[in-house]
């Protein structure tokens, strides 16, 4: 693995561990991680009541980056796998969705609630 890869690598663990950190805080279970099925990953599998959340996790270095960080291709992927992955994860649940936590440094993790509406 390359340099930059591995450290950008390194950068999304880090960036997933304050992720589910941030949501324990927030009265979530964390009950899946990096999670890969063939029509997309989903960083995160958290359960807080009656609701599942399939998040996805971006971590940059800078700030402003975070804004180009997610599109709809990106989100179309966790959308898909988050299909695949609610039979196993989603049992007894009434609602699911689809989150995305931003990470930068020096900044308070970003939570985007419920980001998908495919």
């Amino acid at each position: 693995m390359s340099g930059r890869r591995e450290r950008a690598e390194q950068r999304g663990r880090r960036g997933e561990a304050i992720a589910a950190w941030w949501l324990r805080l927030q009265g979530w279970r964390i009950v899946a991680q990096r999670l890969k099925t063939p029509w997309g990953e989903v960083d995160l599998v958290a359960r807080r009541g009656k609701t599942i959340a399939f998040i996805e996790v971006k971590a940059r270095t800078k700030q402003l980056d975070l804004a180009t960080a997610i599109d709809s291709w990106r989100l179309r992927r966790v959308a898909a796998a988050a299909e695949q992955l609610l039979p196993r994860y989603g049992k007894g649940a009434e609602n699911m969705r689809i989150d995305v936590i931003l990470v930068a440094p020096w900044r308070l993790p970003h939570h985007l609630v419920n980001v998908w509406h495919g």
